[in-house]
C-alpha cells in the first residue's frame, strides 16, 4: 500500500527520543507544527498523540500547551528517580499499546521515533493488523533495523531547514 489522500492516519510521537536527537545532533529544538504536517501529508488525521515525560521543569507547561494547540493529544507521565539518582522516563509500552489498540481504525500508523525497540511493534502492526507503518526520525540516530522494517522512512536529517527551530 502506498500513500494516498484518503488514508486514515494515526501519529504517535516519542517526544523524548526526538527532543534528545535534535538537541544532541543539531543543538536545536523541533518545530512540532511542521512535524505534524509532514506526518499527516494531506491525509485524514484520526489522532495525533505526543508522549511526554514530566520532569517538573518550569517551561514544560508552555511546551505541553503548545503541543495541544497544534493538535496533539498529550500523554504524560512523571520522570522516575531511583535510589542513587538514576532517572528513567520512557513511553515505549504505552506507545505500543495505543498503536495496537488504534491500529484497526487506521490505514497508516506514523511512528515518530528512532528507537529500535519499536521494531516488533512495526512488524505486528503490519502483519497482524494490516497497517502501513511509516517511521519519521533523524536518520543519524535511528536504528537501521527500524528503518528497514518500516514501509516508509522519512529522514529528518534531510529536512532540518523545515523541522528545526531557529
Amino acid at each position: 500500500m502506498k500513500q494516498s489522500k484518503n488514508q486514515r492516519v494515526g501519529v504517535f510521537v516519542d517526544v523524548q527520543n526526538l527532543y534528545y536527537s535534535a538537541k544532541n545532533i543539531y543543538n536545536s529544538k523541533i518545530n512540532f507544527k511542521e512535524l505534524l504536517k509532514i506526518a499527516v501529508s494531506g491525509r485524514e488525521l484520526i489522532r495525533a498523540m505526543a508522549y511526554v515525560i514530566r520532569a517538573e521543569v518550569s517551561s514544560e507547561k508552555t511546551f505541553f500547551d503548545a503541543l495541544e494547540q497544534i493538535g496533539f493529544e498529550i500523554k504524560s507521565k512523571d520522570l522516575q528517580v531511583f535510589f542513587g539518582g538514576f532517572k528513567k522516563g520512557d513511553w515505549d509500552v504505552g506507545i505500543a499499546m495505543d498503536a495496537i489498540e488504534l491500529g484497526p481504525k487506521l490505514d497508516t500508523v506514523v511512528l515518530i521515533s528512532g528507537d529500535g525497540d519499536f521494531l516488533p511493534l512495526v512488524q505486528h502492526l503490519q502483519r497482524a493488523i494490516g497497517c502501513r507503518v511509516e517511521v519519521i526520525a533523524f536518520g543519524k540516530s535511528t536504528s537501521s533495523k527500524l528503518i528497514e522494517g518500516a514501509d516508509e522512512f522519512t529522514d529528518l536529517d534531510q529536512r532540518t531547514r523545515f523541522i528545526l527551530l531557529k
